[in-house]
């Protein structure tokens, strides 16, 4: 991608409106505020406008942008001022949830990082395995084990919860 055709109205534009609203969602998901979201969000498309490679298709495109948002969310994660601070209650304003999809939402939130990432992916951008393999540059099997763990640590939550 070349900077000239990154000119406002241009290539940089298209992506930020095709996958912008995604991007946040992946965002909130796992750095749960709004200010950060962002921050996340301008980094991704910095990233894209000054370091992206050719990228053969919309889905390569798609999947670096997944991959670069992710890897920025980790990054902010472990800074010392993210392990002391994590606010959720701005998530409600980007996603439309019943009672129960924000419940469970509550739990996928407090998952690890790795785990919280593939089952986002899995269940809430309805990508395969194969697909978050290829946007996470692990094995297919890697995935398979993370969304198996992420699912026990969810059920052993929500069944924990039960007994209250």
């Amino acid at each position: 991608m070349q900077i000239d055709s990154l000119r406002p109205g241009g290539e940089l534009a298209d992506a930020y409106q095709t996958y912008g609203s995604m991007l946040y969602k992946i965002a909130m998901i796992h750095l749960g505020n709004k200010e950060d979201a962002e921050e996340a969000i301008q980094e991704t498309f910095i990233k894209l406008f000054y370091k992206a490679p050719e990228f053969s298709d919309q889905e390569h495109q798609k999947a670096w942008l997944i991959r670069v948002i992710t890897n920025h969310c980790k990054n902010m994660q472990g800074s010392i001022w993210r392990r002391r601070v994590m606010r959720v209650e701005q998530i409600d304003d980007y996603f439309e949830f019943t009672s129960t999809d924000r419940a469970l939402m509550d739990h996928v939130l407090q998952l690890p990082f790795k785990y919280k990432t593939v089952i986002h992916l899995f269940y809430y951008e309805d990508y395969s395995i194969h697909e978050i393999s290829e946007i996470l540059q692990i094995s297919e099997s890697a995935v398979k084990m993370r969304l198996n763990r992420g699912r026990k640590l969810l059920r052993i939550d929500l069944e924990g919860e039960d007994e209250a």
